[in-house]
């Protein structure tokens, strides 16, 4: 009788929980991930991420692609937050 009411247990466990998704650490690698080629495309137009001004960005055509690339790969990133993963 007891292993009956263990397996009714388990049973009940399964129907009540939901599915795991791992959506939010898939998204952090991927903002993580785009972080990573954000700053190579800064450094190999000769500047560093983070100190450039947003007039100097908007000046300097290679910087203004970084950074278009780089909120187009932020908007992607999304769907991997909101997407379950297993």
């Amino acid at each position: 009788m007891n292993g009956i009411n263990l397996i009714s247990y388990f049973i009940m466990v399964l129907l009540v929980t939901g599915p795991t998704a791992a959506g939010p650490v898939a998204a952090g690698v991927c903002y993580a991930g785009c972080a990573a080629v954000v700053v190579a495309c800064f450094t190999a137009a000769g500047f560093t991420f983070g100190t450039v001004p947003g007039s100097q960005i908007a000046a300097v055509p290679a910087l203004t692609a970084c950074n278009s690339a780089f909120g187009f790969c932020e908007a992607a990133c999304v769907a991997a937050l909101v997407s379950p993963t297993p």
